[in-house]
């Protein structure tokens, strides 16, 4: 039964952890490029490292006779992080070099 806590509050935890990273990211566009890295970004590092932290607890307190079950609520933080990852991907190839020569 407390295995079984303990991964659904990963589960959102990892999911608010993403949505961090995500909103970290976000900001970058309102902002102009810096030569050193902001507060941002230092979020968003921690966030990621925090968040597969949490997937790593998640891993261990899922119930694996129900696999299907035990996947779905990685979905939204994957998705999340995702979209993370490709706006500062983004970011830093197409939009600081376009927007700021």
């Amino acid at each position: 039964m407390q295995a079984t806590r303990i991964n659904h509050i990963s589960a959102r935890v990892m999911a608010v952890l993403a949505l961090i990273a995500l909103t970290a990211v976000a900001t970058g566009y309102f902002q102009s490029p810096r030569p050193d890295e902001g507060t941002a970004a230092h979020i968003f590092q921690l966030s990621v490292v925090m968040a597969a932290a949490v997937a790593a607890l998640f891993v261990v307190t899922a119930n694996w006779r129900r696999p299907a079950h035990s996947v779905r609520p990685l979905v939204l933080p994957a998705v999340l992080m995702l979209a993370a990852f490709a706006a500062l991907y983004y970011l830093e190839h197409f939009y600081y070099p376009a927007h700021y020569r």
